[in-house]
């Protein structure tokens, strides 16, 4: 009985247990005795065994981050604004006095008439400069107006007259030329090496206002086709590149880039009441257009003279066509199926043809024959397989120029 504690020593000794075992897990915690109790230096979890995976995903982001940093540097010096500019009529409001004037002048009619002219800014874009002699790349659209006048405004704020080479007769694309040299230039990539999922930068006049905005995402989709709006009317775009990086208005005409800094595409449209989705040409597309103005001094494209639909398996099971891919030459009204005195006609294609492969190339949704056609050059001969009732057969057809 004596050696019982009383109800005060045990307080006590809890009270002091309770602090005993709390420096120790203090001193636990802060890695003090990890090296005595065989842990080694840095084996607590709360401290130092950080998962490795977040380490690693920090690293990438900041990787990518200075990527995308590094690549705008290099290529914004090459990116330029493009503003169209018009003689615009001057109006004025005048009053026709009532009566001859016998009410006074507070009672007329209100008419209008023109007083002069004056220039003023009538639309702007985006393009980019593809030579050091300045010559520059941009969409169709944005110098469609062959009555206006367009004056580039560089990185630098200087401003340059500049003179329209081409417009592409087919896709939405133009060349044009500044005086000077020494410019810096962008570099064309190989948009055939696209793949979905990867970075894309987009660089733009935003809004016609905004110069060289930067907006970053990634590559959607590919093997696009739109009908895009603009001043001209309604025109068919093929084969586009899908991104959710911001394409604005004011944005046509800039370059799509990927992270090493190569041109893939350039910006052309963007799809109404949708977030980010934008389109953009294939740059290489673009590529042949350069050459021929270098050569040619003006776009060409080769043409086979044929009126054509795409054939699908609905078509092909409808009409038991016998091929469920490739092309129907098929006229209407008022157009043939097979352009008179055309290269089609002199190779003795007819109406009612399937062609289904140029070249070797298979021609089907996602390989068109307007675009295989494009990949050869005028007065160079290609060959067809053609399907003409039930029967293959090969025929040879010498591209021409189109008119």
């Amino acid at each position: 009985m004596e050696n019982q504690p009383t109800t005060r020593q045990l307080v006590i000794f809890t009270v002091v247990l309770s602090f005993i075992v709390s420096v120790i897990g203090t001193i636990l915690a802060t890695g003090i005795l990890g090296p005595a109790l065989g842990g080694g230096e840095g084996s607590s979890p709360f401290v130092f065994n950080r998962p490795k995976v977040q380490t690693q995903k920090t690293t990438e982001i900041l990787r990518q981050d200075e990527l995308v940093v590094k690549t705008v540097e290099q290529t914004s010096p090459a990116v330029v604004s493009i503003v169209a500019s018009k003689d615009v009529p001057v109006i004025e409001q005048f009053t026709v006095p009532l009566g001859g004037g016998i009410f006074g002048d507070d009672f007329g009619i209100p008419q209008f008439r023109q007083k002069g002219t004056k220039k003023q800014n009538i639309s702007s874009g985006s393009g980019f400069i593809i030579g050091s002699d300045g010559l520059i790349l941009t969409n169709k659209h944005v110098v469609i107006d062959t009555a206006a006048e367009y004056t580039v405004l560089l990185n630098d704020g200087r401003k340059k007259v500049a003179k329209v080479l081409a417009r592409d007769p087919v896709e939405d694309l133009a060349i044009l030329k500044i005086d000077g040299s020494g410019y810096p230039t962008l570099q064309l990539g190989d948009s055939s090496k696209i793949k979905t999922g990867q970075t894309a930068i987009a660089i733009g006049n935003t809004l016609g206002e905004f110069r060289n905005t930067v907006s970053v995402g990634v590559v959607s989709g590919l093997q696009r086709s739109i009908e895009a709006q603009s001043t001209e009317g309604t025109e068919s775009l093929q084969e586009l590149i899908q991104t959710d990086a911001a394409i604005n208005l004011g944005n046509s005409g800039g370059p799509l880039l990927n992270l090493s800094g190569e041109v893939i595409g350039i910006n052309t449209a963007v799809a109404q009441g949708a977030e980010n989705v934008g389109f953009a040409i294939l740059i290489n597309k673009a590529k042949r257009d350069i050459d021929n103005v270098k050569k040619l001094g003006r776009i060409v494209y080769p043409v086979l003279g044929v009126r054509y639909v795409i054939i699908t398996k609905d078509l092909a099971e409808k009409e038991k066509l016998g091929k469920d891919f490739g092309v129907l030459l098929l006229g209407d009204a008022n157009t043939p199926a097979i352009v008179p005195g055309g290269p089609a006609e002199k190779a003795g294609l007819k109406e009612r043809d399937i062609v289904f492969e140029l070249n070797g190339e298979r021609i089907d949704m996602d390989h068109s024959l307007a675009t295989l056609i494009q990949k050869h050059q005028v007065g160079e001969e290609v060959r067809l397989k053609v399907l003409r009732d039930g029967k293959e057969l090969e025929v040879k057809a010498k591209l021409e120029e189109r008119k």
